[in-house]
């Protein structure tokens, strides 16, 4: 029963991604990641980068995105918001080869969409009380989109259906003082 069991976990574990679990191992099979160098998974944002701070896009680093991907879309947004999930940044058509999105920056080419603060911009980090999840969401993308700058997280997700070759996250963590 056991010899199963373990069979089975290890099935699994090679269709599906728990992060923090297999990240380390999953990396170096060559699947998508993304990171950043200011906080860990399951760490806090500095606030910099929140409505406390400078409220500037975090560093973000991109690694083993699929050689298929024709281009790269971001969706950073807070499950924890008290009216449902909170979209702080939409954006698409990342070249993908595209290793870091610097700290403050919008890589060239890539376009914004609308987030939930109704701007085409990136809005840190601003819970209205306890600890939240950011959720920054990375996908290879198998085409590019012309979309209107009014598109929205919904648009996009639309848009992505049949064409998300992979996808990772990373999640940060943010409490007001």
């Amino acid at each position: 029963m056991k010899c199963k069991m373990v069979l089975v976990l290890l099935l699994l574990s090679s269709f599906f991604f728990v992060p923090g679990i297999l990240g380390k191992e999953m990396a170096r099979k060559g699947i998508l990641t993304v990171s950043s160098p200011v906080f860990k998974n399951n760490g806090t944002i500095p606030s910099k980068y929140t409505c406390d701070g400078a409220n500037v896009t975090p560093p973000l680093f991109l690694e083993h995105v699929p050689a298929g991907a024709k281009s790269l879309a971001l969706i950073v947004d807070d499950p924890d918001a008290p009216a449902g999930i909170w979209v702080h940044w939409v954006l698409w058509n990342i070249h993908p080869e595209t290793k870091e999105i610097t700290e403050n920056s919008v890589p060239k080419g890539a376009q914004q969409g609308m987030n939930d603060f109704r701007k085409q911009a990136y809005s840190g980090p601003c819970p209205p009380s306890g600890t939240h999840r950011y959720v920054f969401k990375i996908y290879a993308l198998d085409t590019i989109f012309n979309m209107s700058p009014d598109a929205t997280k919904a648009d996009l997700e639309k848009a992505m259906k049949g064409h998300i070759i992979e996808q990772a996250y990373v999640t940060g963590l943010y409490k007001r003082r």
